[in-house]
């Protein structure tokens, strides 16, 4: 009876940190009527990281090319404009790419732990490693949102569900892995740079959710730590 009462207080604290249906079934923002011809305060890096040419002036292509940005990573409003959320992404973006195979170059994930993953906040992503030894990724992830963050410190994987479905939005989250009451490692079905984040959760496209589950077990740890951009 014990695990039964214990396996309901699980099952309470996962859904009351399931992101809402719009952003787990990945639906994408309405096309903007136009785009627009205001030149953003970031226009010219925008430009730059879109292989445009950085002049620093809005353009129809520029608009065109930066609006499609937008639409492929839920950015709203997506009308082109080169603001701070769209420089936001692409910033970490770049920040990631020069991550390359050397996540915990700073230490700062446990390496005396054996198999553990490790979830930098501040840069959005994850991986697992044994020891010293890199297992996996790093793998863009999306983190929680300000107010809902993904709690920082040590933690370990106490339940497994590959089916999961939240209650509360009958919404799926396949290749759950509990590690901090509700806050699990899951797929979800939105771009990883998608703003402003989950509601807690670790997001993960679907093939590294699968490659997660296959590569980790109940009891396994996990070690959150940083700050996510914005929170």
């Amino acid at each position: 009876m014990g695990d039964v009462r214990r396996r309901g207080v699980v099952v309470l604290g996962v859904t009351a940190l399931v992101a809402p249906l719009t952003f787990a079934l990945g639906a994408a923002p309405a096309q903007a009527a136009s785009c627009t011809t205001k030149t953003g305060p970031h226009q010219k890096k925008v430009e730059k990281f879109l292989g445009r040419p950085a002049d620093g002036k809005q353009s129809t292509a520029d608009c065109k090319a930066i609006r499609a940005f937008q639409t492929r990573h839920g950015i709203t409003p997506n009308i082109g404009y080169a603001g701070p959320v769209t420089w936001g992404v692409m910033d970490l973006m770049t920040k990631q790419k020069a991550v390359g195979k050397n996540p915990n170059k700073s230490g700062k994930c446990p390496v005396n732990k054996g198999r553990i993953a490790c979830v930098d906040l501040s840069l959005q992503l994850s991986w697992i490693q044994d020891g010293k030894k890199l297992v996996h990724g790093p793998v863009p992830v999306r983190t929680g949102r300000d107010g809902h963050e993904t709690r920082t410190g040590l933690k370990k994987v106490y339940w497994r569900n590959i089916d999961h479905v939240s209650t509360i939005y009958d919404v799926p989250m396949p290749y759950s892995q509990f590690f901090d009451g509700g806050q699990a490692f899951h797929s979800a079905g939105v771009s990883m740079w998608n703003p402003p984040g989950s509601h807690g959760c670790v997001n993960m496209t679907k093939a590294d959710a699968k490659k997660y589950w296959s590569l980790l077990k109940k009891g396994d740890d996990v070690y959150v730590y940083g700050r996510k951009p914005g929170t």
